[in-house]
């Protein structure tokens, strides 16, 4: 989230990474400040939330171009840190899928992060349904209908399954496994790691929680049971 006022110094915790770890960039159009003055989507200095935008989104009344602005800018702040182009592109709370805003960001990347592949929450119904909170999933993919198509005409890439939703509060080891089931070739779950508690996050408690179970579970052999691996 390169609009976080921390990012130029928590961005160098990346460096030294093996090559294969690919760190993508999350723009954010919800409920933080914006990197450029956004007069007609802000409200005190801060970015809706994602139902009021979502809302902006279906009735053709957002403001494209403020849009267009502040993902380029957030593009810039990536790049200017970690001195190359994200290697995936997603949106906090799915932004980047709404209406008007996905053509925006898929320009964007194409222009900006050619390689790069795009956040597509789509999945097979039969695969969401054997998952947690499938109707979390479901609603989600019906957001990112058309998201892959759209991607590929702009020579991007995309995730083929997409997993991760839970309500923040059910027991996170014992989730885990359950979204790895019927992947796809290109299979990605969402998470939400943190060390501790930032004001204004909703979901601050479940982030040490996650960063616990993900640092004890064995996801590789877990992975590899579902017939997933990860790059060498």
């Amino acid at each position: 989230m390169s609009v976080m006022p921390g990012w130029a110094d928590d961005s160098r915790l990346l460096s030294g990474l093996p090559g294969h770890v690919e760190i993508g960039l999350h723009l954010t159009l919800t409920g933080e400040r914006p990197l450029t003055a956004m007069p007609r989507l802000t409200l005190d200095g801060s970015l809706p939330e994602i139902a009021s935008l979502h809302r902006l989104a279906v009735r053709g009344g957002l403001p494209l171009g403020e849009i267009a602005a502040e993902v380029s800018a957030q593009f810039d702040a990536f790049i200017a840190a970690m001195g190359c182009p994200p290697a995936f592109v997603d949106g906090h709370q799915h932004s980047h899928a709404l209406p008007g805003i996905r053509d925006i960001v898929l320009r964007e990347t194409a222009r900006r992060a050619p390689d790069a592949w795009v956040r597509d929450c789509r999945d097979r119904l039969s695969a969401m349904l054997v998952r947690p909170f499938p109707g979390k999933a479901i609603g989600s993919a019906w957001h990112s209908r058309g998201l892959r198509r759209a991607a590929v005409a702009h020579g991007l890439k995309t995730n083929d399954s997409f997993a991760g939703h839970y309500d923040f509060a059910s027991d996170y080891l014992d989730l885990f496994p359950r979204f790895l089931r019927r992947p796809g070739a290109k299979h990605l779950v969402m998470c939400h790691p943190g060390a501790g508690e930032r004001a204004g996050d909703a979901v601050a408690a479940a982030r040490p929680r996650e960063a616990e179970a993900l640092r004890n579970l064995s996801i590789a052999d877990i992975a590899a049971a579902e017939g997933l691996a990860f790059p060498a």
